[in-house]
């Protein structure tokens, strides 16, 4: 397979390595992206666990909440510049407000939801003629807590990131705890029961390779993969995460000291996996005044 300079352009962003480790890594693997991503880790030239994100799409997030219902929803536009807009502020609350008041699952229902003498969908489009960006509705998640439940919600960066939890046990504060923890330090997981077993296995599989690069004592390697297996944990599980406001404690013992239980957390963080807009604003501008 020919390897491009763009790709090995993007591996190197994605991991950090070296260029000629990048290609090197990309002709080994043939060019598989995650394979050569491995490869790099495997060699300890790269520690990424795992391919890049790349954020792109701007816009915001944001949670509300009523009685035992909330929403947590993203609506992206083109620039950062029209997502501070107080019109586009405005219909993301809309949004959020009509979506509350439903019980509806997916966005093409929320679309239909009427509001204002109109659905959502022709609330969005009169908005992107007005505003003159493309503007959409790009996920929501609707849940409902139990009585003897209470919701944690944090919203970093103005919208940029929206956390909200679950708690059986604790209170509201304690909640906000969580939710923050959850904004700055993005687990994937609530707890290593939710991991999947394939998604362990490989994580070994790299680091058993990465010990045997490294020239570990075949007789130590298996307690090297657990410790290291640990550190994963760590990283990716909130209540294995070290607890943001103290670091003495796990978010595990901050939640005992409580008598607290997460029961569901989503987090959402505007634009991730999306593709990024390359598009030079100044250059427009320039090319328009010409």
């Amino acid at each position: 397979m020919n390897i491009t300079a763009e790709m090995v352009k993007n591996l190197r962003e994605m991991t950090g390595a070296g260029m000629m480790d990048c290609k090197k890594a990309l002709v080994e693997t043939n060019g598989d992206m995650d394979a050569a991503v491995d490869y790099l880790r495997e060699k300890g030239i790269s520690k990424a666990a795992k391919k890049a994100d790349r954020i792109a799409a701007e816009g915001l997030s944001n949670i509300f909440t009523e009685g035992n219902k909330a929403v947590v929803l993203e609506v992206n536009s083109e620039t950062d510049f029209v997502a501070k807009n107080a019109e586009f502020q405005e219909l993301v609350e809309k949004i959020g407000k009509t979506i509350l008041s439903s019980d509806v699952k997916s966005v093409e229902e929320a679309l239909s939801l009427m509001s204002d003498g109109g659905s959502l969908n022709d609330l969005i489009v009169a908005a992107t003629a007005k505003i003159g960006e493309k503007l959409s509705l790009r996920r929501f998640e609707l849940i409902t807590k139990k009585d003897d439940e209470v919701f944690g919600t944090y919203l970093h960066m103005g919208g940029k990131i929206s956390s909200l939890v679950v708690l059986k046990g604790g209170n509201e504060s304690v909640a906000k705890d969580i939710a923050m923890q959850s904004a700055a330090m993005k687990p994937s997981y609530i707890s290593r029961d939710e991991v999947p077993s394939e998604e362990v296995e490989h994580e070994r599989s790299v680091l058993t390779s990465q010990a045997i690069e490294e020239g570990k004592k075949p007789e130590f390697v298996d307690k090297i993969i657990e410790g290291r297996l640990g550190k994963y944990f760590e990283e990716v599980c909130l209540v294995d995460q070290a607890f943001v406001k103290d670091s003495g404690l796990t978010v595990k013992a901050y939640l005992s000291q409580n008598n607290a239980e997460v029961t569901k957390m989503i987090r959402y963080e505007v634009g991730e996996g999306m593709e990024k807009r390359n598009d030079n604003f100044a250059e427009e501008v320039m090319s328009q005044i010409k």
